[in-house]
Formats: structure tokens, C-alpha cells, sequence
């Protein structure tokens, strides 16, 4: 249509399960993929009597979160009752929060190319309780309360997000901040990260403007689903406007879920208004009061956040956007590189080491590259050796996995892996000699000028390689046999 155009208009709810040994109000150990109803107690099965009592890591986990979003954080704050019937969903009502979150008026910045970044208003971060989990199996269900009361930190933010792209990117963001503070393992394939777009569309037409219908696509557990069902709702909503005009009425919110094979959003119901919770103030359970003291004590945790820390990569050691991406994907590694550097190692080169020879290693041990027992500084030694020509880059590598295994410093086990390299111009010029010696031809070729000169010179390179079973610096090896050429 070429007299109409439209935004997207984006607001995401975002579920985190946060990283604390018990349930958010009870003493049950969380524990993923345990047998069915194991962990469960009269708490959490909603049982006649039984009291609730707070989990005061997860309240600062979650103050921790809506500081470094920027938040302002409540002073005095509740426990609410939101009613409603599921089976997963034992006592009838789920303990949130309703109009006094822990943070509110806050906001997040994602990097959307070039250096530059754009910022998304938080609305909200609140604090409720997990259902659990219904299992369909043929004609019957069960239903599995382990994850009933699994402390969820929800974050809201306002419809400041314009494309399916730019969810993606605040959904990845968001997933590093909550790593680098360490309040969630944020682990999508366990469902630690739950998506939920609100999608409609500002359409300009013939000088009016009509807003579609906002739909909400639920329990979204991967960026590509996320991604995905935001660019086709969109869609949808674009072709609904132009074939019947349909435009937003009150009331008709309307909740989607994602089909992942058919890649489509199908409708579930119409969409719930808070009125219809019966939200009421939890009478077991006594209201937060963060007081000063208690705040500043919380705040000495925050760490410099993921988006900080490559823009100094990239400003303070030169590295590429996709280097710092990897190196900063999580705060170990990047407190790893940023130790290893320190202690005088070459950025570029730690960064390699790190990406080339250490995220292989310890994807293998699944385990992180800090945790691979190659402390920064003998990470630093090894490369300065090979800057210094000591070893070649794919000795390195060698070196690097015996490392793992060995505290012995990398020039020691340079030297018993003979993998140090000669340097030597003397040396390596009597093997050079031999080499041209042997091949007349690949000398002839080299020193033609031609298509066949580049392909001879490495051949002789490779020859020189061979013969010094790889240990020839091949920058010394370079220059000799280029003056023996003469080219």
C-alpha cells in the first residue's frame, strides 16, 4: 500500500529465574530435572496452615538487577495475591507484586550497530513465585510442582522497542547483565529466560493514524523464537489492517502462543486486565523496607556491565566488534582477558589465545576459559613468546592445551615439546641453501615474476618448514630466502 506506513511498537516482559539455592518462599532446594514432585513441601503445595517466609537473596538479586538497569528502587515495598485457577498452580493464587515493584522508571541501552546504542525505558522490576510445570502425555496430564515457587524476577519495559531485531538484541543484552552480576545462569535450554512481546502497529494512512490490536505471544524461550514470532505478528497485523481495517477497541487484548514448526503465532484466549487477578495485599507475608545501609551494601556488588566492557575493548585495546562480543559474552572471561593483558600481554594476541585455542578447550571440559586452570599471567608469558617470535601462533595453540594440564611456565613446556623456534639467521640460512639446492625448478619459478612466483615461493617456504620440522621463524626464514631470490 503506498499511501500508508506503520511502526512497530514493542513492549517485553521478561521472566528470569534467579540463581538461589532454595524456592522463593519456602526451604525447597531448586533442582532442574529432578524426579517429579521431589522437591515440594506444604509451602509450596499451597497446603492449610502453612506460612510462607521470604527469600532474602532473591529480593537482593533482584534490587542488584534493577540497580544496574538504572532503576529507582523502592523504599518500602509488598507482597501481592494474584488469583487465579491452573492446575499447576496449587494454592489458587500466585505472590507477586503489584503496584509497588522493587524498581521502577529505569532503562537499559542495546548496541544497534556502529558504535551506537539506543535506550529502552524499564518500566518496572518485580518479584513473584513460579508455577509448576503441567505435563500432557496422550489423553491425560500430570502435573509436576518442582518448579512451583521458583523465585522469577519479571522486568517490563515500555513500548520503546521499534523492530524484531531490536528485541532480539535487548533480550541478548538483558541475558548478559543478569550473568555478569551473577544472579541467574540465564540458560535458555532450561527455561531461566522466558520472553513475552506485547507487538501492535502505528499505521499512518491518508494523514490519520490507526493503531492495530496489541498481542501478547506467551512463554517464548529462545531468541529465534522471540525474533521470529515479533517479525510475523507484525506481519499479521499489517495484512489484518489492510484486507479488513481491523484497528485496537477497548478490550480486545488478545494472548498468542508460538508455533515453532509451522513458524506462525496462534491465538489462546483474549487477554486478561488486572482487575481480573483480584490483586490483594499477601496477609502472611510482612512488606520489604530497603533502608539505606542495606542499599549501599547491595550496591557494592554491581560490576562494570557487558555494554561498558566492550566499548573499552574496542576504545582501550583496539579489538573488533566480534572479538569483544565473544570475550565479553560473560564476566569471567572478560575479567580473564582483562587480567591477562594487564599482566603484559598483547591484547590481540591474549584475545586469539583466548578465542582460537581457549573457548574450544573449555567448551570440550564444559567449563569456562577462567576455569581451565591457565592463570592470566602464564596466559601473558605465552603471549609474549610468541609476539617475540619465541614460538609460532600454531605452537601456541600446542603450548596453550598443555597448559591446561601442567603448571610448568610456557617456555619450559616450549622447550620439552621442541616448539621453541630458531631464530637463528646463520643456522637458517645453511637450510635455505639446501632447499634451494634441491629444487631448481620452484627457484626458477619463484624468481620468474609470474603467476607461478607466489605459489614457488611458498613451496620453498613450506620446503625450509619441513626440514626444521616447524620450529624455523618463518619472518627470518622470509627475508633470507627472499635475498637469496633476490624478489
Amino acid at each position: 500500500m503506498t499511501n500508508s506506513d506503520y511502526k512497530v511498537i514493542v513492549g517485553l516482559e521478561i521472566h528470569v529465574q534467579l540463581a538461589t539455592r532454595t524456592k522463593m518462599f519456602c526451604g525447597c532446594e531448586l533442582v532442574f530435572a529432578g524426579e517429579p514432585n521431589s522437591r515440594v513441601c506444604p509451602v509450596c503445595l499451597g497446603l492449610p496452615g502453612a506460612l510462607p517466609v521470604m527469600n532474602r537473596q532473591a529480593v537482593e538479586s533482584a534490587i542488584l538487577t534493577a540497580t544496574a538497569l538504572n532503576c529507582k528502587i523502592a523504599e518500602f515495598t509488598k507482597w501481592d495475591r494474584k488469583s487465579y485457577y491452573y492446575p499447576d498452580l496449587p494454592k489458587n493464587y500466585q505472590i507477586s507484586q503489584y503496584d509497588l515493584p522493587i524498581g521502577s522508571n529505569g532503562f537499559i541501552e542495546i548496541p544497534i550497530g556502529g558504535g551506537a546504542t539506543k535506550k529502552i525505558r524499564i518500566r518496572r522490576v518485580h518479584l513473584e513465585e513460579d508455577a509448576g510445570k503441567n505435563i500432557h502425555a496422550g489423553s491425560f496430564s500430570q502435573v509436576d510442582l518442582n518448579r512451583a515457587g521458583t523465585p522469577l524476577m519479571e522486568i517490563v519495559t515500555e513500548p520503546d522497542i521499534n523492530s524484531a531485531e531490536e528485541v532480539r538484541l535487548l533480550a541478548t543484552e538483558l541475558q548478559r547483565i543478569v550473568r555478569f552480576l551473577g544472579v541467574s545462569e540465564a540458560d535458555m535450554q532450561k527455561g531461566h529466560m522466558r520472553f513475552e512481546p506485547n507487538v501492535n502497529l502505528h499505521i499512518k494512512k491518508d494523514g490519520k493514524e490507526y493503531k492495530t490490536p496489541i498481542t501478547e505471544v506467551k512463554n517464548l524461550n529462545s531468541f529465534k523464537a522471540l525474533e521470529k514470532s515479533v517479525a510475523y505478528e507484525a506481519q499479521r497485523q499489517f495484512d489484518n489492517f489492510t484486507e479488513r481495517g481491523e484497528v485496537m477497541q477497548s478490550g480486545n487484548k488478545k494472548t498468542f502462543g508460538w508455533d515453532d514448526i509451522k513458524e506462525v503465532t496462534v491465538l489462546q484466549r483474549e487477554k486478561e486486565e488486572a482487575h481480573d487477578y483480584r490483586y490483594f495485599p499477601d496477609p502472611d507475608l510482612v512488606p520489604v523496607v530497603v533502608d539505606e545501609k542495606w542499599l549501599n551494601e547491595i550496591k557494592t556488588r554491581l560490576c562494570e556491565l557487558p555494554l561498558k566492557t566492550q566499548e573499552r575493548f574496542v576504545t582501550v585495546y583496539g579489538l573488533s566488534d566480534y572479538d569483544v562480543s565473544v570475550l565479553s559474552a560473560d564476566r569471567a572471561t572478560a575479567e580473564y582477558f582483562d587480567s591477562a593483558v594487564k599482566a603484559g600481554g598483547d591484547a590481540k594476541r591474549v584475545c586469539n589465545l583466548i578465542t582460537q585455542a581457549g573457548l574450544k578447550m573449555a567448551n570440550e571440559k564444559n567449563c569456562g576459559v577462567a576455569q581451565l586452570g591457565i592463570e592470566p599471567a602464564r596466559l601473558a608469558e605465552l603471549a609474549k613468546m610468541t609476539d617475540a617470535g619465541q614460538i609460532s601462533a600454531t605452537a601456541a595453540v600446542t603450548i596453550f592445551g598443555k597448559m591446561a594440564e601442567s603448571k610448568e611456565q610456557p617456555g619450559k613446556l616450549a622447550e620439552k615439546l621442541e616448539l621453541l623456534q630458531k631464530s637463528d639467521a646463520g643456522e637458517l640460512e645453511k637450510i635455505v641453501d639446501e632447499v634451494i639446492a634441491s629444487n631448481p625448478q620452484a627457484v626458477e619459478d619463484a624468481k620468474s615474476g609470474d603467476k607461478k612466483s607466489k605459489k614457488a615461493h611458498g613451496f620453498l617456504m613450506g620446503q625450509v618448514m619441513q626440514k626444521t620440522k616447524g620450529t624455523a621463524n618463518p619472518q627470518v626464514v622470509a627475508k633470507i630466502l627472499g635475498a637469496k631470490l633476490k624478489v
